[in-house]
């Protein structure tokens, strides 16, 4: 090889080389952090970069990928003094890359024990039966103040959720006790409910035959009291005639009635009885006819 070849072939490896210095491709999943001789210099975005050679240097490869936590089981005390353990899961992404890495040394160590501090906080604050029940304010809380505490890492926080509450066995047994007795509590309050309806639709029920049974006994003393009023008149318009009229009119209706039982084999009419339902009764007709002439 002359020495022509030579410095051909030490150009071509020099001018790559160079390149290979001065243009940086980032992937579209990261963010490259560059520095100058020691000093950030700039963060280079996903596609085709241009740096200075051998004066910059890439020095830091930052994932920008959402990033999970291992869960976090963490101890804390309610309100109510009822010791739990909460284990927590928290994604979050790099939106900052150059705060994400000369501002905090381990990113996951310190996001994990701010979690820790902030579940512990916020459950502290709240009973137990919160906790149980209002676990989507509780988790909006944690991620809220999660943000603000790590605003200045260059990171944003996506999710932050308490997955599972675990109670020790005493608590869970002084819970399941109470859960009985609240049960036991809405069953007797049910049938209490049931038996109390009851009674008010059996007083009902005697109330309205109560005033059915008045309202029969008010039309049948109406009944009478017409029956009564039209005998009057027809004692006042017929006198003597018509109350002998009656009187036979009743024995005849005795005697109809003696007739009828089965324990009666004859029955004997004397003739005056014949009688003296027949004058009254001609005697009443034939005023009624006289009366109904004129």
């Amino acid at each position: 090889m002359g020495t022509f070849e030579f410095l051909l072939l030490f150009f071509a490896f020099a001018t790559i080389l160079v390149l290979a210095q001065i243009v940086k491709i980032v992937p579209q999943s990261e963010n490259w952090i560059t520095e100058r001789f020691g000093r950030y210099r700039t963060t280079l975005t996903p596609g085709l970069n241009f740096i200075t050679p051998f004066i910059d240097r890439v020095r830091h490869k930052i994932s920008v990928l959402e990033r999970q936590l291992p869960h976090l089981a963490q101890d804390a005390i309610t309100k109510d003094n009822v010791t739990l353990q909460a284990e927590v899961a928290v994604f979050y992404r790099v939106i900052a890359p150059e705060n994400s890495v000369y501002r905090i040394r381990d990113i996951d160590f310190a996001v994990s024990t701010t979690v820790a501090g902030l579940v512990r906080s916020e459950i502290g604050k709240i009973d137990l039966d919160e906790v149980q029940s209002n676990r989507s304010a509780l988790n909006l809380e944690i991620r809220d103040h999660l943000a603000e505490a790590t605003d200045e890492w260059g990171i944003q926080i996506t999710r932050a959720e308490i997955l599972d509450i675990n109670l020790d066995a005493a608590t869970r047994d002084a819970m399941l006790q109470q859960l009985n007795a609240e049960r036991e509590r809405r069953a007797t309050v049910a049938r209490a409910e049931g038996d109390k309806r009851a009674r008010q639709l059996e007083a009902d029920a005697e109330l309205y035959t109560a005033q059915k049974l008045a309202e029969a006994r008010r039309i049948q003393a109406d009944a009478d009291a017409y029956a009564t009023e039209t005998v009057a008149k027809a004692i006042e318009n017929n006198g003597e005639r018509a109350i002998q009229f009656e009187i036979a009119k009743q024995q005849v209706e005795a005697i109809t009635a003696i007739g009828a039982s089965e324990n009666s084999k004859f029955v004997l009419v004397p003739g005056s009885l014949t009688d003296a339902f027949a004058d009254p009764m001609k005697q009443f007709l034939g005023t009624k006819n006289e009366r109904d002439a004129s």
